[in-house]
């Protein structure tokens, strides 16, 4: 038997302990273990970004860290976007602008557009695109979800400012 290794992670503000082999991925962490199975698994190579989650407030493929290089940080996973039933504005602009079809590459695109909108709060459709070409949609024809992006930009923009809205929708 392997030696195992304990780690303990914050995931969507709820914190984790447990043993795991050192080599274990993150994705498969948080799926297997934890019982997270939104952050999917595409590739297992880096290329999809259908595993994007954000770790230590930078989108990374979990599928290229180990879980014990993420032991003492924080994770946030599609599932710790939504506030109980109401969805995270970028959520619902992919709802509202049909920013998904199949669904796969869509929790990746929603943590890519995250650490996007963190830096920037109107970016630019090239500075959009640019954001989630890591991430592989074989659905939408990306338009949808660029759309999707500006949408939650405009809502996000809305929120920082209370209730007085500045775009309107």
């Amino acid at each position: 038997m392997a030696a195992r290794t304990k780690v303990s992670i914050r995931i969507n503000g709820t914190a984790y302990s447990h043993e795991v082999e050192p080599r274990l991925l993150l994705v498969h962490y948080l799926r297997d273990v934890v019982g997270l199975t939104g952050t999917h698994i595409g590739c297992e190579t880096s290329i999809c970004g259908a595993c994007t989650i954000m770790l230590n407030g930078a989108a990374v493929k979990s599928c290229t860290v180990l879980t014990v290089q993420a032991d003492g940080g924080e994770v946030l996973t599609i599932e710790g976007l939504a506030q109980g039933e109401e969805l995270h504005p970028i959520q619902e602009g992919f709802w509202e602008c049909h920013g998904l079809q199949c669904g796969y590459c869509t929790p990746g695109m929603i943590l890519s557009t995250y650490q996007l909108l963190l830096r920037d709060s109107k970016p630019s459709e090239d500075e959009i695109r640019h954001a989630i070409d890591g991430n592989l949609c074989r659905c939408t024809g990306y338009q949808h979800i660029v759309d999707a992006v500006q949408y939650a930009a405009k809502k996000l923009r809305q929120k920082a400012v209370g209730n007085r809205i500045l775009d309107p929708i």
